[in-house]
């Protein structure tokens, strides 16, 4: 009879549990956009990549590390598709970051694309209702019901206004708003736990700035605002007038969380056949290196029927100069910075206006090119302090002027000022030894002839990391969104064959924003220079010569291959090589040479 009865109640605990969690997991799916759901789900990947690590990355199981690695990235892969929304975001921060890490992480985030099914129409009208209390059939003349692009964050649809107006409609996904605190939360609770109990390594310090521009990234009005700003820069500086365009935004039409802007027909970046044939130029069949970002095949949207019987003048690398100078503007003189200036980003289109006119129909149309830069919702604002360091720190690597470098770095509580260095170019740069350092790193480093196992490599670029950041509090946050920056645009030039001297543009930047202030006046250009800063520049135009000559030797050596029908290859894909020796011999990480290809 007590068997009987306790096995009774033992159903009834059984079911009651069952529909407990049931309801639980039904609520939280509809009303909180399955937050809790997701959150558990990284609890418990981070908690089995923690056991995974404790328990097996062990001298005495060095063979067995690379199935570690494989193991963990496939972890956190399968974590940030199943989940989506923000991680996919923090999951292509990390691969923009992923040349120093172990293979596996190499390839698979090499493959995070943020891309996301559609979300039904009946959803986006309810995302209009509350927003304008309208549908969109009501606040626009037309509106297509099927979206044009669909990411993990939003989606966009194409409409016209009540004016006549082609507009890009950007409506971000319910679900994400709900999500965010907790995905911000589970990412704070990870890092630390990361720091402090797994791989003993300084990665929380970043956290609050990573987090709060993410999460302003979900606000649309600041994503117009930013759009409003540069927009603004570009028009003011003549350099760049003209050359680049940021779409009109139509805040009428704009909220929190929907984005109206103009409609722009053009070719992609990421579209490297198309972007060949309105150059008139042919791209090497392979593209990209290790910093080059993930472009997804959806993104080739071929020519516009209006740019069939157009060629753009100057080519590639027309192109990639205005794109440099773009970035360098950003970084040097207005301290306000895009940091997702993927291919997917940035379209090409001829330039508006007059054209050069073609005797025959069968010639193309010449027309100057014109850069279109999208997506702003992902901005960094420079201090001044730190942007005039910057710019020093880039003068002073081009006329190896290794104080200033240290002093700048340490200022930054970076201890390892040449790895720095290395990583700011993106090319090996070795700086002279001071007071006899070095002593330490070949402690740390030991006998340069020993090959090491998986774990001594493991456990020297731990310690080469840690003597990097030294003083976290120090450490202007800023270079993380800019780094970001550099390493894509660097992938950007390398992906057309590298038509531009980027170090040289970038440097040329740099020193030009330390010669002149740049407060808006209507003084002449002269009486607006530093003197104190006219002598270094001559010595660094004087150190720019070099430079020069070692790129146009790429670029001829490129040429030669080229017609001998040999593998091909330009300047930042010798670069490329470089950072891939540099990684083996100060790391023990072997970087492959696609890392970071589409």
């Amino acid at each position: 009879m007590l068997l009987r009865l306790s096995r009774s109640r033992l159903a009834k605990r059984t079911a009651y549990t069952t529909f407990g969690l049931s309801a639980a997991y039904l609520a939280d799916t509809e009303l909180n956009a399955s937050a809790v759901t997701r959150n558990l789900r990284t609890l418990w990947t981070c908690a089995l990549i923690s056991a995974d690590y404790k328990l097996n990355f062990t001298p005495e199981h060095a063979d067995r590390i690379p199935a570690i690695h494989q193991r963990v990235a496939d972890r956190m892969y399968d974590l940030f598709t199943s989940n989506g929304g923000l991680y996919i975001k923090i999951g292509q921060a990390i691969g923009a970051n992923a040349a120093l890490m172990p293979a596996p992480f190499q390839q698979k985030f090499a493959r995070l694309f943020d891309d996301a099914p559609q979300i039904p129409y009946s959803t986006i009208a309810r995302v209009f209702q509350r927003e304008f209390n309208k549908s969109p059939q009501e606040l626009f003349a037309y509106f297509d019901e099927k979206a044009v692009a669909s990411a993990s964050v939003a989606q966009v649809h194409k409409a016209r206004t009540w004016d006549g107006d082609w507009v890009a409609v950007k409506v971000q996904k319910p679900d994400v708003g709900r999500q965010t605190s907790y995905d911000l939360m589970a990412f704070r609770a990870v890092m630390w736990a990361f720091e402090k109990w797994v791989f003993d390594l300084p990665v929380y310090f970043a956290v609050d700035f990573i987090s709060s521009h993410l999460h302003a990234e979900l606000d649309f009005l600041a994503e117009a605002s930013n759009a409003q700003r540069t927009a603004s820069l570009v028009a003011s500086e003549p350099r760049l007038a003209g050359k680049v365009h940021i779409p009109k935004v139509y805040p009428e039409y704009s909220t929190k969380r929907v984005l109206t802007a103009e409609w722009i027909d053009g070719v992609r970046l990421s579209d490297r056949e198309a972007l060949g044939r309105i150059v008139g130029e042919k791209l090497r069949e392979k593209g990209g290196g290790m910093f080059a970002d993930t472009v997804h095949e959806e993104e080739k949207n071929g020519i516009p029927e209006g740019m069939n019987h157009v060629k753009l003048k100057g080519g590639m690398r027309a192109i990639m100069h205005t794109m440099v100078e773009l970035f360098s503007a950003q970084m040097f003189d207005w301290g306000f910075v895009h940091c997702d200036p993927h291919p997917g980003n940035i379209i090409i289109r001829a330039r508006p206006g007059p054209s050069s006119s073609s005797k025959s129909a069968s010639k193309p149309v010449l027309r100057d090119p014109q850069l279109v830069l999208l997506d702003h919702g992902l901005y960094v604002t420079i201090r001044p302090i730190v942007k005039r360091q910057y710019a020093s720190l880039w003068r002073a690597l081009l006329i190896s002027d290794w104080d200033t470098l240290r002093n700048i770095t340490e200022s930054w509580g970076v201890g390892e000022a040449g790895l720095f260095a290395s990583a700011v170019l993106m090319r090996p740069v070795k700086i002279g030894r001071a007071n006899g350092s070095g002593s330490h790193a070949e402690k740390v480093n030991g006998d340069p002839g020993k090959e090491l196992n998986a774990y001594e490599q493991s456990i020297q670029m731990k310690e080469r990391l840690k003597r990097f950041l030294v003083d976290t509090d120090k450490m202007p946050k800023e270079l993380i969104f800019l780094g970001r920056n550099m390493r894509i645009v660097q992938g950007n030039n390398q992906s057309l064959g590298s038509p531009v001297n980027r170090i040289k543009i970038t440097a040329y930047w740099a020193s030009r924003s330390l010669v002149t202030t740049h407060e808006r006046s209507s003084r002449a250009w002269y009486a607006r220079l530093d003197t104190r800063e006219l002598w270094r520049d001559v010595l660094f135009r004087t150190a720019m010569f070099s430079l020069d000559v070692v790129f146009w030797v790429s670029k001829i050596r490129q040429r030669v291959r080229a017609l001998l029908g040999l593998m091909n290859g330009g300047f930042e894909d010798e670069l490329e090589r470089s950072v891939r020796g540099f990684a083996r011999s100060t790391f023990g990480v072997e970087v492959g040479p696609g890392a970071f290809e589409g």
